[in-house]
């Protein structure tokens, strides 16, 4: 992957100033070894009147898969062809991020002794990248980079130049041009937005990444119109992680506008209110709850089907009562995060027999998933088209018939009680549906009689007595007469 960083000078201000700035001679190429393959830095041209630098990351593949998205043990995701063959090698993203703050981290800091009077004042800049994911178009590259004062150009790349009926791809040729930024600025606003619009960080986002983008984001982004987005994704979408960094964006934002500390800010809550108990977020009352069902039916050997990212697994692995814990996902993406998650490619042996990950869809047979005590399916059904839900139900009560089977799914009659969720609107965009206390009932019971079982509802969160929980759970058991039957066959 490719960038080049330009500046126009003259002979009293000279535009090879820019290898002071970085602090890499115009004169020699310079290589640099990285976690995932060799940065090079070398200067096209280099005058009076202009100074280009040219960043060029050679990445290793097989480095990358080691590194951070490994095989491992405990059967983790990501054995295929596609984790070798990408885009990864050539198009801009997280990779060339963390190679600028390896290679620049001197002058995205500032910091430049030999010209100190130049590190702080702006420059003409021109910056090409020549293959950019945007995930969401050239449209949203202008809105992330045009309020911090750069000139944009994003013109999309086609698909195939020679079939032009195809469409565009995701990918955008960028051009960004400034004379009013300094170029720390500027590389701190590259640090974060190329894997903000990749959408992909190529590694496990962990609180400290909440640092470093405040650090990175000094200055710009407690005012930018798009501070919410670009939060969220540089923080891989980790709730958590976002409302942590908000909330001291907001600070930052307050002392702004209070010309005071942000630490006076902080300080100004009383502190009877910091000893108050924080209420216990829905995914972890509802993980607290299958987890109970599960001891309570006895089972040992677990699936998670549509595990998602793996925090339902990792919770089921500090209980040893549950010897055999499966991860199942149509999404390649998510086992890898869940991967990931779960360190497996850092597990003792022991701990890793315990725990598998395997891609599958819902909507088809599986012989591997048969055979287990108990099935979790948290909510996954509300992701389904309604068509598609018999091919779920075939799929895991008529195919691969656990002994327990525990379903949960939005209780759609308490969204009224969600004060910032507008009316009439799921809870999530991806939700196909969302049914009510009755509707779910009726579908369960349904089900339970075609393939006997018999079926428990309970409440998950707190029951409000008009609207009923915020989740709703159904506890489905084979019956006794059904074991029996099963038991036999198996014998036969």
């Amino acid at each position: 992957m490719f960038l080049t960083i330009s500046t126009t000078g003259t002979p009293e201000r000279p535009a090879t100033d820019l290898g002071f700035l970085l602090h890499k001679h115009p004169d020699r190429a310079q290589a640099f070894s990285t976690s995932y393959g060799t940065a090079h830095v070398l200067y096209p041209e280099a005058d009076a009147e202009r100074c280009t630098a040219a960043l060029l990351l050679e990445v290793d593949a097989v480095a990358l898969v080691r590194r951070g998205k490994g095989k491992g043990r405990g059967g983790a995701p990501d054995a295929a062809l596609a984790q070798y063959v990408n885009d990864r090698p050539y198009a801009a993203s997280s990779l060339l991020a963390v190679a600028l703050s390896g290679v620049f981290s001197s002058a995205m800091r500032g910091v430049c002794t030999a010209r100190p009077e130049r590190a702080g004042e702006p420059l003409p800049l021109r910056i090409e990248i020549p293959a950019l994911p945007a995930r969401g178009g050239p449209d949203l590259v202008r809105r992330l980079f045009e309020p911090l004062g750069w000139t944009v150009t994003a013109d999309p790349v086609a698909l195939d130049s020679e079939f032009p009926e195809w469409g565009d791809s995701r990918y955008v040729r960028l051009v960004l041009e400034s004379e009013v930024l300094t170029l720390a600025a500027a590389l701190r606003h590259l640090y974060v937005l190329l894997p903000v619009l990749d959408d992909a960080k190529h590694y496990w986002v962990s609180s400290d990444e909440v640092d470093k983008l405040l650090r990175a984001g000094e200055g710009w982004l407690p005012g930018h119109p798009e501070q919410k987005l670009i939060t969220s994704r540089y923080l891989s979408r980790r709730w958590s992680l976002t409302r942590q960094a908000m909330e001291r964006l907001e600070l930052v934002r307050l002392a702004e506008a209070d010309d005071s500390e942000v630490e006076d800010i902080d300080n100004a809550v009383e502190a009877e209110s910091e000893a108050e108990e924080k209420p216990t977020p829905l995914a972890v009352q509802r993980r607290d709850a299958i987890i109970a069902a599960l001891k309570a039916s006895g089972a040992a050997r677990v699936l998670d089907l549509g595990c998602g990212q793996g925090q339902l697994v990792q919770a089921l692995l500090k209980d040893p009562a549950f010897t055999e814990i499966v991860g199942v996902d149509v999404s390649m993406r998510a086992l890898t995060i869940a991967s990931r998650r779960l360190k497996l490619d850092r597990m003792g042996e022991r701990q890793a027999s315990r725990v598998t990950l395997f891609q599958s869809s819902l909507a088809y047979t599986d012989n591997r998933l048969k055979g287990y005590d108990a099935a979790v399916l948290s909510e996954v059904i509300e992701h389904l088209d309604l068509p598609r839900l018999p091919a779920l139900e075939y799929a895991v009560f008529g195919a691969a018939r656990p002994r327990t089977v525990l379903v949960t799914t939005p209780n759609v009659e308490y969204n009224v009680r969600w004060e910032s969720l507008p009316a009439g609107h799921v809870r999530h965009g991806d939700h196909r549906f969302e049914w009510t206390r009755d509707e779910f009932r009726q579908w369960a019971g349904k089900v339970a009689e075609r393939h006997g079982y018999k079926v428990e509802f309970a409440p998950v969160g707190p029951d409000d007595p008009e609207v009923g929980p915020p989740t709703q759970m159904a506890v489905f058991s084979m019956s006794t007469a059904t074991t029996k039957t099963t038991k036999e066959e198996k014998a036969a």
